[in-house]
């Protein structure tokens, strides 16, 4: 096996990147001038010696604790429990949320092998006991997607958090802004319905 088909080979394990593609990346690189290609390198070796666990709730960061954990604007009562890092940049970008975030690392899946003691969910119970939390929690939002695995994380969640007085909500479903009714499926609208509020 020679280098382009190892690095083929890697590319070709990254999430969405399939053989085929894979291999156009292996010749856009090799297109690209030797330094263009020696900086993206540095750059996956410089993420891969920086970049950690944030040893609070869990986000990838460069310092521990991180940016969000430190921020004194945001609100220490709420926690927002997502399943990834990625999840963070998502309800950051709404620009609505002011609350702090806890991330699981995946979600509860026994078919896969996941159980409670493979997701970060200890270290969130310490959270809401106010060791090291800086404060009672109020609030729980729990954000796991609306998979199967997602709803039993959610539930289990739900029924492990409760007991503690701890409000807990689950980030509303339905139908998109922009979306058409007529194309929406039936688990989608019947969300919808469940979920309605006065205007």
């Amino acid at each position: 096996m020679g280098a382009i088909d190892d690095l083929t080979t890697e590319l070709a394990r990254l999430p969405g990147i399939g053989r085929k593609t894979a291999l156009r990346l292996t010749y856009f690189l090799l297109k690209r001038t030797p330094e263009e290609s020696r900086r993206l390198a540095r750059a996956i070796e410089t993420v891969v010696e920086r970049v950690r666990e944030c040893s609070r709730c869990g986000n990838l960061t460069e310092s521990d604790p991180c940016g969000l954990c430190q921020d004194q604007r945001r609100d220490p009562r709420i926690i927002c429990v997502v399943e990834d890092p990625a999840d963070i940049g998502a309800i950051e970008r709404t620009g609505e949320y002011r609350g702090q975030y806890h991330v699981l690392g995946g979600h509860l899946s026994p078919l896969d092998g996941v159980g409670p003691d493979e997701l970060n969910i200890d270290a969130l119970l310490r959270r809401l006991g106010g060791s090291g939390g800086g404060g009672q929690v109020d609030e729980l939002i729990i954000a796991t997607n609306p998979s199967v695995e997602g709803e039993a994380t959610a539930l289990y969640l739900q029924k492990l958090v409760r007991p503690q007085g701890v409000r807990v909500t689950r980030l509303a479903r339905g139908l998109p802004v922009g979306g058409d009714l007529e194309y929406a499926d039936g688990v989608t609208i019947a969300e919808a319905l469940s979920g309605r509020r006065e205007l």
